[in-house]
């Protein structure tokens, strides 16, 4: 969007200089080569006071010409009895009878009859003539000026003309991206938060400062975060309510169970009462996290895996087993709450423990490659059964419930659960980074 502001404003900026420029340009350069002809007709007039003073030779007159000061143009003068004197231009100089000047007379007192200026287009240039009156009649003076005397001092004028606007743009450049900026950052923080609420990043606020229609829709979207906080929070209690009423049956039944005289038949209702409490007591956790947690949760796996086999050290010690972890030195963010992911994770290391002979040791690797985490429990026991992934399927005395916990962890997480001989492999997707 700044970009956008920007070329907008410098396109606007730079049709508004043209605008000005071209008439100033066109304006210029006639000013230009009026002052370049008034400078010749005074240079002009000069020569043809001189011409007109007294009766000089035409050696004088062109010693004069020869002798003036360095300046544009070439003089040339027309004696009145036809004699050219200096260098004329490409059309010649007028005769002397074509020039406006007082009649030739001998007693005449005072500075000579000058004529008026008269200019004339030629091919490369301008001429200026000037008729002057002397003892023998009347001279005519031509001065010739090239297209580049006529036009020597516009460049110097079109420099400035050009720099000025260059200032202009720049200055136009400046407030520009003084404008973009107060307007198009509130706008951009606001999408940011707009995508981290998405992610489930419900502390995300997007500022209230700037103009105020932007400012007014960043504090719309903060009353949206705010309503979806309470929605959440409504919709959490009133599963972990339900999940409460739930107990006082659950309680009823397992006594009931217990009651049975058929002990097997009591047993085996007893481990599916069993799993439907662990299931209840599960969404009540869930239900119950943290508000702020949002609507996609996510957790570093590296510290969580490190922070659940720092709980387990102390058990392997006493068994006589090591306990290895290879993980990264980097965060690795999941799609998965602390909670679920240590759930998952003391699930395995827990059949680790229960299904391997003590001094067994074990690995925990954490890998991650494009948009996954993968988290390896392996360990040197007899291995996995076949079909032991299955729900609340065991032949070593468990619940076998706890394949199914990191199953179903992994899922949540958009990933999987893979079972091999020695390891156990919880592939998760990768959540945004904290």
């Amino acid at each position: 969007m700044r970009r956008r502001i920007l070329l907008l404003s410098v396109g606007m900026t730079t049709l508004v200089v043209l605008a000005f420029a071209i008439p100033l340009i066109l304006l210029l350069r006639s000013t230009t080569a009026s002052e370049a002809k008034d400078k010749a007709r005074n240079r002009a007039e000069t020569v043809a006071y001189y011409v007109g003073d007294k009766d000089h030779a035409a050696d004088d007159i062109t010693a004069y010409i020869n002798g003036l000061p360095a300046g544009p143009g070439k003089i040339s003068v027309r004696m009145a009895d036809g004699t050219t004197l200096g260098d004329p231009p490409p059309g010649g100089v007028p005769t002397p009878n074509e020039m406006p000047a007082g009649d030739g007379d001998d007693g005449h007192k005072g500075p000579p009859k000058v004529g008026n200026a008269d200019y004339r287009d030629l091919p490369g240039g301008v001429a200026v003539d000037v008729g002057v009156s002397t003892p023998n009649g009347t001279a005519s003076v031509c001065l010739y000026l090239t297209e580049d005397e006529l036009y020597a001092g516009l460049t110097p004028r079109l420099l400035i003309l050009v720099g000025g606007s260059l200032v202009v743009l720049l200055l136009s450049i400046a407030g520009a991206e003084l404008v973009s900026r107060r307007l198009a950052r509130p706008l951009e923080e606001t999408a940011s938060t707009a995508e981290r609420l998405a992610r489930g990043d419900m502390d995300a606020r997007a500022p209230t400062t700037g103009p105020a229609e932007v400012a007014k829709v960043g504090s719309a979207l903060n009353g949206l975060a705010d309503r979806i906080d309470e929605v959440i929070a409504v919709e959490r209690e009133a599963v972990a309510d339900l999940s409460h009423r739930l107990r006082t049956p659950l309680t009823a039944l397992r006594l009931q169970v217990e009651a049975m005289p058929d002990r097997d038949s009591a047993e085996e209702l007893n481990t599916q009462v069993t799993s439907l409490e662990r299931t209840l007591t599960a969404v009540i956790s869930a239900a119950r996290r943290p508000q702020r947690e949002g609507r996609v949760p996510h957790s570093d796996a590296v510290e969580v895996t490190r922070q659940r086999a720092a709980f387990w050290e102390p058990l392997f010690e006493d068994q006589g087993r090591e306990l290895a972890l290879d993980l990264p030195n980097a965060p690795a963010a999941v799609r998965s709450s602390a909670e679920d992911l240590g759930a998952a994770l003391d699930a395995l290391v827990e059949n680790v423990v229960a299904h391997t002979p003590d001094g067994t040791p074990a690995r925990i690797t954490l890998t991650r490659t494009a948009g996954t985490v993968h988290i390896v429990v392996a360990d040197k026991g007899p291995g996995i059964p076949l079909g032991a992934g299955e729900r609340g399927r065991s032949d070593r005395g468990s619940t076998g419930l706890g394949l199914d916990i990191a199953r179903r962890c992994a899922e949540a997480a958009g990933g999987a659960l893979t079972l091999r001989r020695n390891e156990v492999e919880l592939t998760l997707k990768s959540g945004p980074e904290n």
